[in-house]
């Protein structure tokens, strides 16, 4: 029997961007008090815990992500007094409470970057990646930033490069400091201090350098999983930037302040190779609880591709004596809408449904992104009107993430869909705000209350919360596997198509019963045959 501190394990973890969830004083930004009068909804979703990306004070260059201050709540998002009130009503409604750390990188904006780049010999001087120019003037390497140009900027005042894996307003801290490691070891005990369940770690791959500064190979084979084909990030392998060995311990040290308090951690791997570094990075309990990777964030969709990538991250785990865990997304903030990027606007409703069907009953935790269980597209943002800096230096190629990030449409009549009674940060397109939670919440057959009714049925049945995985032959579109444990097993077929498929009932499985209760439709067993219409999926056990 799993035990009480491993409720994580299998948990369905529901990702609030705060700016965009609902706005509580009419600035048009989303805020801590928006998130919580909406919690009634976040409890009828059935989810187990609310991920609520950063909150912290910043100066916004990367909405959030560019923190400078990890004690403090940015007042765009409210106070101190907002985020307790919050996660003790969470507490009370039985949701637990994960928060974004952004450890890897700080605003410039930051007290201790201010102070750093003061000096080449003041208090904190190594506290950030400093480095000289080559004798020509040029950056100390070839290192890239994931947002476009070189990884490294020149500071007059050190008369120095300093090393940014993202915007050159977020410069990288230097994890090879002592000082530096207690310091943020410090920012996680404030929050677990004031209650918090858990983290998720941003970027957590990119906390160490290589301390020689050694040039980066050029990829055999460019990635375009976690970044897109324009990028040229994807051209090198990057072996000495990120996914350093001394990475291991500092996530131990990690892991025994969070056990403390009976904490939870999701690590963000974007990795040349996720599944290997993911299991690296949670065997053995002492690490990271569990990861997730870009691995189904990517514009390939398959039936192929999708039992792919499950089966590759199960061969690692299998590989050691104490695997760790997984945890699945299919949406969140960087990437585009899955109804829009796997979906291509094809399946409505039925499509929507699939896909949460499917991400509930893969081997691993669930990741929704807000808007998911409405079936959000995604929104078409003009440029005039773009605020993500990623999405303006690589336009009109790749247009960005503010696409997935609009404001969560409430209310179909309502001004700017009851978000805000202003104009918000970004536009609400008319296709999403047609699918306002006001529009679903009564239907029965509407994406939210499927997605309501299946996540009250995973919870029931534990083979889909804590089974083993195995993949059966089916050919393209059909994804057909067994989830099984202490000898129950469960059948599942999902049709990834617009067109009805039919298939041959595994011999092993001539006494299958028909499970129900989970609300998806369109898969049935007929003759000996599983039979899916478009978008259909089935769930069967023997008797």
């Amino acid at each position: 029997m799993m035990k009480k501190s491993d409720w994580w394990r299998g948990a369905v973890i529901y990702q609030i961007y705060p700016r965009s969830f609902m706005d509580s004083n009419n600035d048009g930004v989303g805020d801590l008090r928006g998130i919580l009068q909406r919690l009634p909804y976040l409890q009828s979703l059935n989810v187990d815990a609310l991920w609520i990306s950063p909150f912290f004070k910043s100066p916004m260059a990367d909405f959030g992500y560019d923190v400078s201050d990890y004690c403090a709540v940015d007042p765009l998002f409210g106070d101190l007094a907002d985020f307790d009130a919050l996660i003790k009503a969470a507490h009370k409604a039985k949701l637990k409470i994960i928060i974004d750390q952004v450890l890897s990188h700080t605003s410039d904006q930051h007290a201790w970057f201010i102070e750093s780049r003061s000096s080449r010999n003041n208090a904190k001087a190594d506290w950030y990646v400093w480095a000289d120019p080559q004798p020509d003037g040029t950056p100390p390497n070839n290192w890239l930033s994931v947002f476009g140009g070189s990884a490294w900027q020149w500071d007059a005042r050190r008369c120095q490069y300093y090393l940014h894996n993202f915007l050159s307003s977020q410069p990288d801290l230097n994890f090879h400091s002592k000082a530096v490691q207690k310091a943020l070891l410090a920012e996680l005990e404030f929050w677990l201090l004031r209650g918090v369940d858990g983290f998720r770690f941003d970027a957590c791959i990119f906390h160490f350098h290589d301390a020689l500064l050694r040039n980066n190979p050029p990829a055999l084979v460019a990635d375009t999983t976690s970044v897109a084909a324009s990028n040229p990030y994807g051209m090198q392998q990057h072996l000495y930037d990120k996914s350093q060995p001394e990475n291991l311990a500092f996530l131990k040290k990690i892991r025994k302040r969070l056990n403390r308090y009976r904490a939870t951690s999701i690590g963000e791997i974007g990795d040349d190779d996720s599944p290997k570094r993911i299991a690296e990075y949670t065997e053995g309990g002492d690490k990271f609880h569990q990861a997730y990777s870009f691995d189904l964030l990517t514009e390939t969709f398959s039936a192929a591709h999708i039992r792919q990538r499950v089966q590759i991250m199960e061969s690692q785990f299998a590989a050691l004596a104490n695997p760790g865990w997984t945890c699945w997304s299919l949406g969140n903030h960087d990437v585009p809408r899955v109804a829009t990027r796997w979906g291509k606007g094809r399946g409505g409703a039925p499509f929507s449904k699939l896909m949460i069907a499917l991400q509930g009953s893969l081997r691993g935790s669930v990741c929704l992104y807000q808007g998911d269980e409405l079936g959000l597209p995604e929104a078409e943002i003009p440029f005039e009107l773009l605020q993500d800096p990623y999405g303006k230096t690589f336009w009109p190629e790749f247009k960005g993430r503010d696409g997935c990030r609009t404001p969560m449409p409430w209310h179909i009549n309502a001004p700017f869909a009851g978000f805000s009674g202003t104009t918000p940060w970004l536009p609400i397109s008319p296709e999403q705000q047609a699918l306002s939670v006001d529009v679903q919440d009564k239907p029965r057959d509407s994406i939210l209350n499927f997605t309501r009714r299946f996540f009250a049925w995973r919870r029931k049945n534990r083979l889909l919360v804590l089974g083993d995985i195995t993949f059966l032959a089916a050919p393209e579109p059909i994804l057909l596997f067994e989830r099984s444990s202490n000898g129950e097993k469960m059948l599942i077929a999902f049709n990834l198509s617009e067109n009805e498929h039919r298939i041959k009932l595994p011999k092993q499985w001539q006494n299958i019963a028909t499970m129900d209760g989970h609300g998806l439709m369109g898969g049935a067993i007929v003759k000996q045959y599983i039979v899916l219409q478009a978008w259909g999926g089935y769930f069967g056990k023997i008797e």
